[in-house]
């Protein structure tokens, strides 16, 4: 019998919590299949009720529009990281060990897994490096952040953050050192990708592999350096 997990988002994100029904996780699933594909320009709630088999109707009762669910994709993916973060140096002691731990996990967050197998942690990554800057580089960003619908990043970078200042509290930098970590491992994963002129990034088959041993490199010239 497999052990679902269920990642708490805030309430404002969402009119019905998709968790708590097999329609809101076929949302879940299939908008991530259907941005992914087609992007989030193209996609929209029509299609994806056509795709489920529901209505348009029936989509407007969890989510009041498609940036909404676009935001709570993400905030679902900024509190995957945190969860794996949290599983993956549990009883780690060692701050610099626990700092590695942590690249890795931001890099390999994107791996299948079978906690939740209405959503792929792949694609949404994909959607996360390709859409994901729609929801807070906007207009109406300062009211939702108001609202928290970006507590999740917040809460994602300070977790960071406080491990870099274990590492090395006269560190100057560490919250903005914690977002370009996540942020890194996304864009340089999309420039190996599509423009390998803007990374050193060189792998074909372990692309995230190398982008590991870069982040680790940054940390230890920028923090670990005495």
């Amino acid at each position: 019998m497999s052990i679902e997990i269920k990642i708490t988002l805030s309430s404002g994100l969402y009119l019905r919590n998709p968790q708590e029904s097999n329609l809101g996780k076929k949302i879940i699933e299939q908008s991530i299949n259907m941005i992914f594909t087609y992007g989030f320009e193209s996609f929209n709630f029509k299609k994806l009720a056509n795709e489920i088999n529901s209505t348009e109707a029936s989509l407007y009762r969890y989510f009041q529009n498609k940036h909404m669910l676009l935001l709570y994709l993400v905030n679902w993916y900024w509190e995957w990281v945190m969860y794996l973060i949290t599983i993956n140096t549990m009883n780690i002691t060692v701050a610099e060990q626990k700092l590695q731990i942590i690249i890795h996990s931001i890099v390999s967050a994107s791996k299948s897994n079978c906690l939740v197998d209405y959503v792929d942690e792949n694609k949404l990554q994909s959607i996360i490096i390709s859409e994901g800057t729609k929801t807070y580089h906007t207009i109406g960003v300062d009211k939702e952040n108001a609202e928290g619908f970006f507590k999740s990043y917040k809460n994602l970078v300070t977790m960071i953050s406080k491990v870099i200042t274990e590492v090395n509290p006269e560190f100057k930098y560490p919250n903005a050192l914690a977002s370009n970590l996540f942020e890194m491992s996304n864009s340089h994963i999309f420039f190996a990708q599509h423009l390998p002129k803007l990374t050193n990034v060189t792998s074909k088959v372990n692309v995230e592999g190398e982008i590991e041993v870069m982040m680790n490199y940054f940390v230890k010239k920028l923090v670990l350096s005495k």
